[in-house]
């Protein structure tokens, strides 16, 4: 069995981990077989689709691939790589079309993945078989409330399964919308970052990097009359008691009051006092269909979701939706779009694309101090021979439930992936 690269002792209280697992390019490797060809991978929400013939195109794990409703309205994720000689068929971002057609010698396929027409097809034998060369699809293709996946495994368990308790914070977010229907906002949000892509997974939960990285946004918060009060409890860093959650399968959350203001139904003054009214009939409307309890939960809670292994569902100040992929051992892809229910009203969206641009964005307060963070760590990561080990074992002597300000779950997710990389 291949070696651990965390060293793991609950009893003395010690994470330690192997910074190798950011610089060697044989690791790298290994993830893309081990992981990301193992497990389920997100791919876009169906909202992206709203026609049949509507597609785009994506790298996903390394491989392109057209997400597409075909003619009959089903999803389907198709390879993009022709049969004939490999190459692309669809060289658009984005779009609708009912076929799809390779420049290279002319074959076309509907998108179904079903290929239709091979100029000149008379030269070939009896044995050309135009019913056994569609497009090739992933092992398995699943959705929860549209959010689909696909998995280059065809044993893995089914989608449901393998997300397990995560689906109950995935259903806080769709809970937001009076009729169940989120959909990804028009434009999309790519940048490349100079780290290893699992930093970002860490960055993406780690709350306690919030006051020293993210000053900047605390300032202007305060300065716009959103007052963030010092934690009044010894030990915590954040204004608010919030928690690390473990959900099987390496999934994870932070679970966690608000105290920065969310579109749903948790008015700040940034909004402006034309909003409060619009904002307390969205929250009289939660409460009427979820009871106070749940209401509460949606509108004035906050989460981090990790769906391992490089899926991110930021529901803060606006609900998120991020992905990142390895682009080599020392650079990541980043891709970002913003969700929210398709009844909201016009200045309902807008404030929450606001908040997804002022926070989140890659021009925004908190996203660029956090790449900044990403790529300094990587750069210090130069020496990792000689200072080898990353200490990470803050909040394991606390008995009971995790802060978010801890660790606890940034080891959940290292603990799942030292497990799937030592499986033979």
């Amino acid at each position: 069995m291949p070696r651990s690269y965390v060293v793991d002792d609950p009893e003395k209280g010690v994470f330690l981990l192997d910074r190798e697992v950011h610089v060697s390019d044989e690791i790298l490797r290994d993830e893309m077989r081990k992981i990301f060809a193992k497990c389920w991978i997100y791919v876009g929400h169906g909202s992206e689709l709203k026609k049949p013939g509507d597609f785009v195109t994506r790298r996903v794990a390394g491989r392109p691939v057209i997400f597409v409703r075909n003619q009959k309205g089903e999803v389907e994720i198709l390879f993009n790589t022709c049969r004939h000689r490999g190459a692309l068929v669809c060289t658009d971002r984005k779009g609708n079309a009912r076929r799809f057609f390779c420049v290279y010698h002319g074959w076309i396929y509907g998108n179904d993945g079903g290929l239709q027409r091979v100029p000149g097809d008379e030269a070939y034998t009896e044995a050309f078989d135009k019913d056994t060369l569609a497009l090739k699809k992933p092992a398995k293709v699943e959705n929860y409330r549209d959010f689909y996946f696909m998995t280059l495994n065809p044993d893995i368990e089914p989608l449901t399964d393998y997300l397990g308790k995560a689906t109950e914070y995935l259903d806080l977010v769709i809970d937001q919308s009076p009729t169940n229907q989120m959909e990804v906002l028009p434009g999309t949000q790519e940048y490349t970052v100079g780290a290893n892509w699992k930093l970002m997974v860490e960055n993406s939960v780690d709350d306690y990097h919030l006051p020293s990285t993210h000053a900047t946004w605390l300032n202007f918060m305060s300065n716009s009359g959103v007052k963030v009060e010092p934690p009044k409890e010894k030990g915590l860093v954040l204004p608010t008691k919030g928690w690390a959650i473990e959900l099987g399968n390496g999934h994870f959350t932070t679970d966690n009051v608000n105290f920065r203001g969310r579109p749903v139904a948790a008015w700040i003054s940034l909004y402006g006092e034309d909003a409060k009214e619009e904002m307390a009939a969205i929250k009289h409307e939660l409460i009427e269909r979820l009871g106070p309890e749940r209401a509460e939960r949606v509108a004035n809670t906050n989460r981090n979701l990790v769906i391992f292994p490089n899926l991110v569902i930021n529901d803060g100040s606006s609900v998120t939706i991020r992905t990142f992929f390895p682009d080599g051992v020392n650079k990541m892809q980043v891709t970002a779009w913003a969700l929210g229910p398709v009844e909201e009203t016009q200045a309902a969206r807008a404030r929450r694309l606001d908040a997804f641009l002022t926070f989140y964005g890659p021009g925004g307060f908190a996203t660029p101090d956090d790449v900044e963070a990403l790529e300094l760590v990587q750069q210090g990561l130069a020496n990792w021979e000689d200072d080898r080990w990353s200490e990470m074992s803050r909040g394991m002597g606390r008995e009971g439930e995790q802060l978010n300000s801890d660790e606890h779950h940034l080891r959940i997710f290292w603990r799942h992936w030292d497990k799937m990389m030592r499986a033979e």
